[in-house]
């Protein structure tokens, strides 16, 4: 075989869909964000990011800079190995005991990534719970859906937010197996919200475990930044909360939130926990400065939601359609793959806007989208320019408008 040939056979044809994946070279600026500078050909521009899912910019806020300097002077700059072997720091202790106070837990654990948490969590507890069921919604993010393949436990997939097929499967499954039903809170493509109360109620009824993803609503909702379950008052109704440090938090890591016994039973069990590199201290230092800040502070998530209320209405009133949903994601309808790449290049060309197209397969074909998302850093000023290059290449494009 050609194999030379195949990859690039594989890669033309993500060109003529235009699907292919254009990485932009971005340097962003301290405190300065949503600012950063593109290089093209070696050669700086200044653009405005509207795609970052470091979300509230604490990435950039001194409190979380200052904190993983101090300890890269204190501890240097690796972790020194796994947790197991020398890798376990002082940051990462104070780190889970934070995580476990915000979601109310006896225990966290942290992971490298979110998608690592996941894959790690649901692959053990599917390995090792005998006979286990795991019920996962058809939406969920492809670090659950590796996790669940992993396990190769029996899995159940259910209509995306749909109680009655969520509850016709667990009737229709043996009622002496264990279960966990897997889901999200805000889903990050289309931005909608899960009914955790009545899947919880569904999981009471049917002896399951919860598994709840909170990546993309930690640190945004609820008075401490605990996540739509904190939000709701359902926190303690959870097996499970998982969740990321790299997105509202703005660093890098995964963990879960759950009883000490889960905990420990993942840490010990958990191949991608117990082989790999421990998160370097200074990671784990401003993770926690990010989350003790946003426990606290309520500026940060007032202040965003009124971006995304003001880009919604502006939006409207341009006729550019998006998604109705009640959360901070708010896609751009474009619904063609090469046009969407088009919009994002142009933008971003010759508007100095950076939005990133999606395409399938994170999407389905025919619902390409531009992910936008506002922060408390964007200003009206940007605002404006943001919705007016939309209206302008929509023209450009033929593209409908929406209805008022």
């Amino acid at each position: 075989m050609d194999f030379e040939a195949f990859f690039k056979s594989e890669l033309d044809s993500l060109h003529e869909e235009g699907r292919y994946r254009v990485f932009a070279d971005l340097e962003r600026h301290r405190g300065n964000f949503p600012r950063a500078t593109r290089y093209v050909n070696g050669a700086p521009k200044d653009v405005t990011v509207w795609c970052s899912n470091d979300y509230l910019g604490m990435g950039q806020h001194p409190d979380v800079i200052e904190a993983m300097k101090t300890a890269v002077d204190h501890c240097g700059a690796g972790a020194g190995g796994t947790r197991n072997i020398s890798g376990t720091n002082h940051y990462h202790v104070l780190l889970e005991q934070e995580l476990a106070d915000l979601h109310g837990k006896e225990s966290a654990l942290i992971f490298t990534s979110g998608y690592i948490s996941n894959w790690a969590t649901l692959g053990t507890l599917g390995q090792r719970i005998p006979n286990l069921i795991i019920f996962s919604d058809a939406l969920n993010h492809a670090s659950m859906i590796e996790g669940i393949r992993y396990a190769k436990c029996d899995r159940v997939i259910w209509k995306h937010n749909d109680l009655e097929d969520l509850e016709a499967k667990l009737a229709a499954a043996d009622p002496r197996a264990p279960k966990l039903i897997a889901f999200e809170s805000v889903y990050s493509m289309d931005g909608d919200i899960s009914p955790i109360k009545e899947i919880c109620d569904l999981a009471d009824k049917y002896g399951a475990m919860t598994y709840l993803d909170e990546v993309h609503a930690v640190g945004m909702y609820g008075p401490r930044g605990g996540g739509i379950a904190e939000r709701e008052g359902l926190m303690d109704r959870l097996t499970i909360i998982e969740g990321t440090l790299g997105k509202a938090f703005g660093v890098m890591g995964g963990y879960i939130a759950a009883s000490a016994a889960l905990c420990d039973f993942i840490r010990s069990f958990a191949s991608g926990f117990i082989f790999t590199t421990a998160l370097p201290p200074a990671l784990a230092a401003g993770a926690l400065a990010s989350i003790r800040h946003l426990k606290v502070s309520q500026f940060e998530r007032a202040r965003h939601q009124d971006r995304v209320r003001r880009l919604r209405v502006l939006l409207d009133k341009s006729g550019i359609p998006h998604m109705p949903n009640p959360s901070h994601i708010v896609p751009v309808m474009v619904g063609d793959a090469a046009k969407c790449k088009w919009i994002s290049d142009i933008m971003l060309d010759s508007f100095d806007i950076y939005v990133q197209p999606i395409n399938y397969p994170t999407v389905p074909r025919k619902t390409e989208r531009l992910r936008i998302t506002p922060t408390p850093m964007h200003s009206d000023a940007d605002l404006d320019h943001l919705v007016g290059s939309l209206h302008q290449l929509w023209s450009r494009c033929a593209l409908a408008r929406a209805v008022a």
